[in-house]
């Protein structure tokens, strides 16, 4: 029957650690017993030796070989037996120079001569060796017999039988084979026990079936088009697909290194790192809008996916924006309509020219408003941007000025950021004096009249600089407020009240937002410092919100000396520098 290896990880594992586990001990029993024999052997020659060496050194002995003649009964036999049993040897045997036996075992060899070669031992050196004579194989040993004076008069054999030293050998066996079946079986538990802890970390996968899940979740995860995050509990990132790279703008050495030392601090860092908890949180990073999930796995850390949601955002501010071109055509169609009644009932009264003065000075204050924007701000985007805003702010009951002192040629680098810094800037502004003027009705507010509500905005270049300021005579912004309101997720507008409630009773952290809700803000200040400039909001003199966002590099160098624009664009008094220098300083 043929013996089929496992699939499994877990079982491969433990039939590997099985095989290793019994061949380790099997070869440390071989090496055991290899030496041991030989141990044995010489254990039992030394003893040899030692027996011969005291009997050699007895002086008696020396002497009756030398007076007295080889006897069963004689005084060298009954001394050589006495030690041979005392020390439980096969044998000891006296011989004299010429190999003759004086003592033996068997009484019937005393006076034969020795049946191995006796010559080492006579001519003065002691021999040790494992050998055969008439008692059989045994470890022997053979020493010089000298007399008082030095002289070699025989020589002393002893020998120790070798069925001992076997049956020694064999008795050392089954307690090395219990230590080892011990050991094997120890080895065994834990093998087990780590195929056990294995199977629950993979799960029981086949090996085969791992390595097909690692090429399908590398291909998965640089196929999808949502950036994916794995992070270790420590904080540290285990894996980042291409599009996270692209999201987040990680190197390739990103791997492996702590959330906060690859990202910027704000939010996109906190709501990685799980500092911010929630569902599809929305984040910014550099020009784009992300929406974020963080799932905790077992072992501490998290998967975090982005989705990119740039182009929509930008589509839902397209649409807002439509929607409010809308509203405003509305109210103009309305406007409208009302100064067509007033101009038929004039005609129909038959005041022709009253009529003719009504429709002639109706036509001259939209043009004068329309060219009065023209002209002080070139970028045909901008200035259509002011005179739509413009109309949307009549439509809300909240006049928008632009600044006597606005004036920007059409020399804009990028004219689409400065229409989301200025469109979202005037937004939130709306929002807020519309929000203020409904929340005290009736015209007061504590302890005096309310000034006339009005947002104002002024454009200018200082050099290659464009400065942009929005003022409005909202509730204004507290100071412990104003760094936190730029950033993403802040909002004080709660979905189904469009202008929140007033900023010094707004909640002191993140509110949940819908969409472009805490996310306006937080763009205007990333476009500011992509150009390497700043955003940043005051108070106004009288009550409201002054914000200022200066974009250096966002125009491109005046023109040669002569043109007449020059002086007009050179004639800054450093406010842009101003405001960068006080960007870092406490407000």
């Amino acid at each position: 029957m043929r013996v089929r290896w496992p699939r499994r990880v877990f079982a491969q594992v433990l039939a590997a650690q099985l095989a290793l586990t019994t061949g380790v001990m099997t070869l440390a029993t071989c090496l055991f017993l290899a030496p041991l024999g030989s141990e044995l052997d010489d254990e039992a020659m030394h003893r040899a030796l030692a027996i011969a060496q005291t009997t050699a050194a007895d002086p008696d002995i020396a002497r009756e070989v030398l007076t007295t003649a080889p006897s069963a009964r004689g005084p060298v036999q009954t001394e050589a037996e006495h030690i041979r049993r005392a020390t439980d040897a096969l044998y000891v045997v006296v011989m004299d120079t010429r190999g003759v036996r004086w003592s033996h075992t068997n009484t019937a060899e005393i006076g034969r001569h020795v049946s191995t070669d006796p010559s080492v031992a006579l001519s003065g050196r002691e021999i040790r060796q494992i050998d055969d004579g008439t008692l059989g194989r045994s470890a022997r040993a053979k020493v010089p017999l000298l007399d008082p004076g030095g002289k070699i008069v025989g020589a002393v054999s002893v020998g120790i039988a070798y069925a001992s030293v076997r049956e020694r050998l064999l008795d050392a066996v089954p307690a090395l084979l219990l230590c080892a079946g011990a050991a094997l079986a120890v080895g065994a538990l834990a093998a087990y026990a780590v195929s056990r802890r294995l199977r629950r970390r993979t799960h029981g996968v086949a090996f085969a079936d791992i390595s097909a899940l690692l090429d399908e979740r590398e291909a998965m995860l640089h196929g999808v088009r949502e950036g994916v995050v794995a992070c270790d509990r420590y904080g540290r990132i285990r894996l980042a697909n291409d599009e996270a790279g692209r999201l987040l703008g990680l190197g390739a050495d990103a791997t492996g290194r702590p959330l906060d030392e690859v990202l910027p601090p704000g939010r996109t860092t906190d709501v990685l790192a799980g500092r911010v908890t929630g569902t599809d949180l929305l984040t910014v990073s550099g020009s784009r809008v992300l929406v974020a999930n963080r799932m905790p796995t077992r072992d501490g850390g998290a998967v975090v996916t982005l989705r990119d949601r740039t182009e929509l955002e930008q589509l839902g501010r397209e649409l807002d924006s439509t929607q409010g071109l809308l509203d405003a055509l509305r109210a103009q169609d309305h406007e409208h309509a009302n100064r067509l009644h007033t101009v038929l009932g004039l005609l129909e009264l038959g005041r022709h020219e009253k009529a003719a003065e009504f429709v002639a000075e109706i036509a001259d204050t939209h043009r004068s408003s329309a060219e009065q924007i023209a002209e002080r701000v070139h970028d045909p985007l901008l200035s259509a941007l002011l005179v739509g805003k413009a109309a949307v702010a009549a439509e809300r009951g909240v006049p928008l000025r632009v600044s006597a002192a606005t004036l920007l040629h059409d020399r804009v680098v990028d004219p689409r950021d400065l229409v989301t810094v200025l469109g979202n800037l005037i937004d939130n502004a709306l929002d807020a004096v519309a929000g203020h003027r409904d929340a005290a009705p009736g015209g007061t507010e504590h302890d005096g009249p309310r000034a006339e509500p009005f947002v104002e905005v002024e454009l200018r270049a200082e050099h290659t600089i464009a400065v942009l300021r929005v003022a409005d005579t909202g509730p204004g912004v507290p100071p412990a407020l104003r760094d936190r309101i730029f950033a993403e997720g802040w909002s004080t507008k709660h979905p189904g009240h469009p202008a929140g409630p007033p900023l010094e009773t707004a909640a002191p952290g993140p509110v949940a937002f819908h969409r472009g809700r805490g996310l306006g803000l937080a763009l205007v200040r990333r476009l500011a410092e992509r150009y390497g400039g700043m955003a940043r909001v005051t108070a106004r003199a009288g009550g409201g919100a002054v914000f200022t966002v200066v974009l250096p590099e966002a125009l491109t160098p005046a023109p040669a000396a002569g043109d007449d624009t020059v002086g007009d664009d050179m004639a800054g008094d450093g406010f842009a520098e101003r405001q960068l220098m006080a960007a870092g300083e406490p407000q």
